[in-house]
């Protein structure tokens, strides 16, 4: 919101108030004229940002000025603020603090330089009567101590009656100027600092004014050269502005560790080449959302001291709580019990629409266990896989933690009864912003349901329809919860399409707008359909004009773009689409596939996204990954190594490849990004406070710049240059539940790919038919064709149901079940299978009314066969 008077005017009207330390024969203490600003949007003519508050109402800009609401009755000054994080200070510097203010009826203001964390030291005070008319007051003052991330608060608290107090043109001149910013990019060869693995794609980038080919070396980690090359010249890459080479060393396939390349007279950063790179990046990115868990306290027995913290957002004081939320005013005339579910990012919180992609992927990691062969049926991904408290319950500990945000979503469903029942709330979180560093536990502001939306609740509809064929085979009544909310939302949207959330809408917490809902309206019905089979949903999936356009974008997807989510689970869950409607289907995956692999070979850094500044955006670095995600689907469904190796080298540019040199996730690699914007992992600011676990992902270079932070360090940049590894960066460097969701899908896929090997060709053939059902059963037969040229002594052949079928007889084979997996193994005289020889066996089965389609995936000894 731009001011609607002159600045100069707003300065002529204000009474001048001179404080000690002011300079002689002036209004008020004027720096030196090329003293610089150290506060962002003192004018307020970009709107809030990045101010915040606590205790007072919202912050808005009228006629200029930041105004609010300062409830009476509050004991201390303190009890309520206005503040701006991140303003540095270095000692022994003058500076000179000014503000103009008003308050109706009239109060007392001190405005406070301060150390942003406990202890919280002040470093200079300004006290100040703020009346109905606007006055200036300034005082300059010597800094005492260093701080590049001090804070500063205007105190408001502390009167009897309620106020209305505006500040205007907030200034802080003084201290040095900052010093250009020139980030440390190491060594000149740019790998991937995990690693490689031995079958796959290995390749660097080399930033080098050299025009011809270049030698290069790979040497172990006793300096020893292993391979030698030249490299290839690529000119200058768009993205970053450099000019690179190339380097392909993939012929080399011997595992090691700390190994280097040489190239240029630079030595890279050191990695490894192993088939288990990825085993404990699948968990450490999956441990993220224990660590981002509200409502419960964090054991540090599960995942370190440093993270233990009591559940936030309880009722307990300070906190006003989670388990009775009111409607912002207007809203509604109800409270929700809206406990649990993640914290959503760097704040506390919570929102339908991101929390709906994030669940999505956890539980799609885990569906993938069911139809992709490198999957091992889930083994990697099971009960007592995690550090999660519910290991050991029989259930996959993958599907424990998606639980916990579902159990969030389903809360934030309008009761029955109510004015849009059955939709969903668009998000909760804080009245208004909160600082950096805050604890959840710490949290005093009051948290409000702002309105339902239709995104949000077609979100509700596709991840409840999602978690009922997932939890069916494990607790019958939550996937029956879940069964009936995903039909009540998807209904609920139908009467209400164009309930949008407000762009503005974005005091105390993200607005996450989205006027664009036809793609919810697709993924939701795709859901539903794979679920239940029912020919409604499946009318309207079709009619979608989705179903047949264009789903995958160059840039990727993400939570304002869900139609791929439906495209991809079409392709890989098993369902009763027509078969050469199921193959376009398919074939649409790897037609995108394939136009990611030809702009990965187009970039120097290999990276599947184009390389214009347009593509460099907030959380762009999770685009990348679902990209990567379109890439090991094609693989999935093809069996074609070219896509496997393509989502490798996507993950090389987040783990190190890229004009930074920088690992974008925490505890990963040589040199790794590790001061994420968050309030709870805020060491940066407050060294009592621990850094973002292992596996958090950094949203990346971000070339709009969206923070004051970055746009004063990184002005002009190159598109790959745009991120600062620095806490008060939230537009390139906050994390976020729907960035991590992507990190530990790709993670499980590479993890699940062992040493990246060739891809055997199946030497079976299996035949799946559902003979005939009846209300509550069915009854298939299945074959099984030895297509090789060896015989079969002993056969197991596994498949997975969709949803909650179960076998209950079965004649020619033993036939076992386990969750959703079904076991049959021959029997004494069936047990050889001769090259070109078939075996049969069949089985009945209960359904509880669901799709019951024939499955993607069979296996014959953990080798899975043609259908």
């Amino acid at each position: 919101m731009t001011s609607s008077r002159p600045r100069l005017a707003a300065l002529a009207a204000a009474t001048a108030v001179a404080l000690t330390g002011a300079s002689a024969g002036t209004a008020y203490a004027e720096p030196p004229p090329d003293a610089p600003e150290q506060i962002d949007n003192g004018d307020f003519s970009a709107g809030v940002a990045p101010w915040f508050s606590y205790g007072t109402g919202p912050l808005a800009v009228t006629d200029g000025r930041l105004c609010t609401t300062v409830p009476g009755g509050l004991a201390n000054p303190w009890d309520a603020g206005i503040g701006q994080d991140g303003v540095p200070l270095v000692a022994g510097a003058e500076y000179t603090l000014g503000f103009d203010v008003s308050a109706t009826p009239g109060t007392a203001v001190k405005a406070v330089l301060q150390l942003g964390s406990a202890p919280y030291t002040t470093y200079a005070s300004v006290d100040a009567t703020a009346t109905g008319t606007a006055q200036r007051f300034a005082q300059t003052f010597t800094v005492p101590a260093d701080n590049p991330s001090a804070q500063l608060i205007f105190q408001v608290g502390g009167n009897a009656a309620e106020q209305t107090l505006c500040l205007d043109d907030v200034s802080l001149r003084g201290g040095d100027p900052p010093e250009p910013y020139v980030p440390d990019t190491g060594p000149r060869v740019r790998v991937n600092q995990v690693g490689y693995l031995p079958g796959g794609p290995k390749n660097a980038t080399v930033v080098t004014a050299a025009t011809e080919a270049l030698p290069w070396q790979l040497r172990s980690a006793s300096g020893d050269v292993v391979a030698s090359g030249t490299s290839t010249p690529r000119g200058e890459d768009e993205a970053s502005g450099q000019t690179v080479h190339t380097i392909d060393f993939s012929s080399y396939r011997t595992p090691g560790a700390g190994l280097t390349l040489v190239a240029d007279g630079e030595t890279s950063h050191p990695f490894d080449i192993s088939g288990t790179l990825y085993d404990q990046l699948r968990s450490d990115a999956l441990q993220f959302f224990y660590a981002q868990r509200s409502g419960i306290a964090i054991d540090g027995d599960l995942i370190g001291d440093e993270y233990a913290r009591p559940a936030g957002h309880l009722g307990v004081a300070p906190n006003q709580g989670d388990t009775s939320v009111p409607c912002q005013p207007g809203v509604c005339d109800y409270s929700l019990d809206v406990r649990g579910g993640w914290y959503d990012a760097g704040d506390h919180g919570k929102y339908v629409v991101n929390g709906g992609i994030a669940t999505y992927q956890l539980l799609n990691t885990f569906e993938r266990t069911r139809t992709a062969a490198t999957a091992g049926g889930g083994a990697a991904l099971g009960d007592s896989t995690l550090r999660v408290p519910e290991r050991g319950n029989g259930v996959p500990d993958i599907l424990d933690e998606a639980r916990w945000e579902l159990e969030f979503l389903l809360r934030m469903q309008v009761p029955a009864g109510k004015p849009l029942a059955g939709m969903a709330h668009h998000k909760i979180h804080d009245r208004q912003w909160t600082g950096l560093p805050l604890q959840p536990h710490d949290d005093p502001q009051p948290r409000e349901l702002h309105p339902p939306s239709t995104a949000a609740t077609l979100n509700l509809a596709a991840v409840a329809a999602q978690c009922a064929r997932l939890f069916a085979p494990y607790d019958a009544t939550f996937a029956g919860r879940c069964a009936t909310a995903a039909k009540t939302a998807y209904a609920a949207a139908k009467a209400h399409p164009q309930r949008y959330a407000s762009p503005t809408d974005s005091t105390g917490g993200g607005a996450y707008d989205d006027t664009f809902v036809t793609d919810e309206f697709y993924w939701a019905a795709v859901e539903l359909y794979l679920t239940t089979g029912s020919r409604a949903y499946l009318t309207d999936l079709s009619a979608s004009p989705h179903h047949t356009g264009d789903v995958f974008e160059p840039r990727g997807f993400g939570w304002q773009g869900v139609a791929a989510l439906g495209r991809l689970d079409l392709a890989t869950v098993p369902n009763g689409l027509p078969a050469a409607e199921l193959a376009r289907v398919r074939a649409s995956v790897t037609a995108a596939a394939d136009d990611h692999l030809a702009e990965l070979a187009r970039q120097a850094y290999g990276l599947p996204m184009p390389g214009d500044a347009a593509s460099y955006f907030w959380g762009g670095n999770s685009n990348v990954i679902n990209n990567a995600v379109v890439l090991a689907t094609a693989f999935d469904l093809t069996g074609d190594a070219k896509y496997r190796d393509g989502a490798v080298q996507a993950m090389d540019y987040i783990l190190g490849r890229n004009a930074l040199n920088i690992s974008y996730v925490t505890g990963w690699g040589e040199h790794a990004a590790e001061n994420q914007h968050s309030r709870i992992f805020a060491h940066q600011l407050d060294p009592a406070l621990p850094k973002p676990p292992a596996g958090s992902l950094a949203g990346g270079p971000n070339a709009a710049l969206q923070d004051p932070f970055a746009q004063q360090l990184l002005a002009g940049c190159a598109p790959m240059f745009c991120y600062v590894d620095d806490i008060n960066s939230y537009a390139t460097n906050e994390v976020a539940i729907n960035w991590n969701s992507a990190l530990a899908w790709i993670a499980s896929f590479l993890a699940d790919q062992g040493d990246s090997g060739a891809v055997p060709a199946p030497t079976c053939a299996v035949t799946y038919t559902n003979h005939g059902s009846w209300p509550g059963g069915f009854t298939t037969g299945v074959s099984v064709r030895n297509t090789g040229t060896a015989a079969v002594d002993g056969w197991t052949l596994r498949f997975a149901f969709t949803g909650d079928q179960k076998v209950t007889s079965s004649w020619s084979a033993a036939v076992t079940q386990s969750g959703a997996t079904v076991s049959a193994t021959n029997l004494s005289w069936n047990a050889k299978i001769a090259p070109g020889a078939t075996v049969t066996f069949g089985f009945n089965g209960t359904t509880g009314g669901g799709a019951n389609p024939v499955p993607n995936l069979v296996t014959l000894n953990g080798r899975a066969c043609t259908s």
